[in-house]
Formats: structure tokens, sequence, C-alpha cells
């Protein structure tokens, strides 16, 4: 993934963090759990920046 414009899971409302020890990080949009950061995963799998980010730090 290049740093143009790296996705922080952390920020994601989808986001969350699971019970599972083997993968910890988990996204809803998508509903998978992973060991690494879920953005990277999508970004392995499709050649993609995730599409589903929306950042929860926004109010309104």
């Amino acid at each position: 993934m290049t740093n143009e414009k790296r996705i922080n899971c952390l920020h994601c409302k989808h986001y969350y963090v699971t019970w599972d020890r083997k993968y910890p990080k988990g996204c809803r949009a998508f509903g998978f759990k992973t060991s690494t950061m879920p953005s990277l995963t999508v970004f392995r799998s499709s050649g993609s920046p995730c599409m589903n980010y929306t950042d929860k730090r926004k109010n309104g």
C-alpha cells in the first residue's frame, strides 16, 4: 500500500476489536476478522483502498 492515503481503521466506525486471539481486528462493513488492519486486508485482496471507510470522529 502506498503512503498516499493510508486508511487508519482505528478511526472507522466499522472497525471493532474481537475476542479471537488469532484474529483480533474486525470489519463490520465487510463482515470479517483479521490479524492485520482490515484496510490492509481489503487492499491486498482487491487492489483498491477500502471504499467503506467512514470516519467516526466526524460530528453529524
